[in-house]
């Protein structure tokens, strides 16, 4: 089975975004080891663990090129010799004060404004690279379906393969995988200190795109490569 890649955010491993966010998930994507979790006082261990285990899998990251398969014509070094002449192109945008937040049966952090240099550099990470994207399978189009179910997430779906981009694309860092409402009111109340302290002392920039990779169906993506912004 041939690997799938993703183009994603995620901070440099000397941040405290990335300290943050790769303990409280309990994985580091970059060496693809396990991590020892933080306690929560409200949550257990194991709970803890199994509320995680979905975004685990992916690493910290926000996505920006949802996981695709390459066309047979293409391979690694071409993906990422496009995405080193993209990174040269934009430049890095501040993201301001980042906040956790329900997203429907999830916590995630998002920024508490969307700017349109957020929204312009994403949208060209979903087009400038979307010709060396193969064909979505049939097990993808029914998963995405799921979150398609208008005429204009039909559409995004078929032409980008992926339906939360361009006017719909949010930014977010996925905390947790399906909760309870209260559950999520817990999880929400327990970054509030951390994520208070790193947006006054190290506010967020994006300023790399990172490229992940899944080596085969299931298995942990792994950061392989990041490229600065110096457009």
């Amino acid at each position: 089975m041939m690997p799938r890649y993703a183009v994603y955010f995620s901070p440099a491993i000397t941040s405290p975004w990335w300290a943050f966010g790769a303990g409280w998930l309990g994985r580091d994507e970059c060496r693809n080891q396990p991590l020892e979790q933080a306690e929560l006082e409200e949550i257990s261990r194991q709970a803890f663990y199994a509320m995680t285990q979905a975004p685990r899998r992916y690493g910290f990251h926000a996505t920006l090129k949802a996981p695709f398969h390459l066309k047979s014509n293409f391979g690694k070094s071409d993906l990422i010799e496009k995405l080193v002449h993209l990174s040269k192109q934009l430049k890095p945008v501040e993201l301001g004060a980042l906040c956790a937040v329900k997203m429907g049966d999830f916590v995630a952090l998002v920024p508490q404004k969307m700017s349109t240099q957020l929204s312009y550099l994403a949208e060209k990470c979903v087009t400038e690279i979307d010709d060396m994207r193969a064909p979505l399978t049939a097990i993808e189009i029914a998963r995405r379906n799921v979150d398609s179910a208008d005429v204009r997430g039909q559409f995004l779906l078929e032409k980008f393969g992926y339906p939360h981009v361009m006017e719909r694309f949010i930014f977010h860092f996925t905390l947790s995988g399906r909760v309870t409402p209260q559950v999520a009111d817990s999880l929400l109340k327990t970054v509030v200190s951390p994520l208070k302290q790193m947006n006054r002392n190290s506010p967020l920039v994006l300023d790399r795109l990172c490229l992940f990779v899944e080596d085969a169906p299931g298995e942990p993506f792994r950061r392989i490569a990041d490229m600065a912004l110096t457009g």
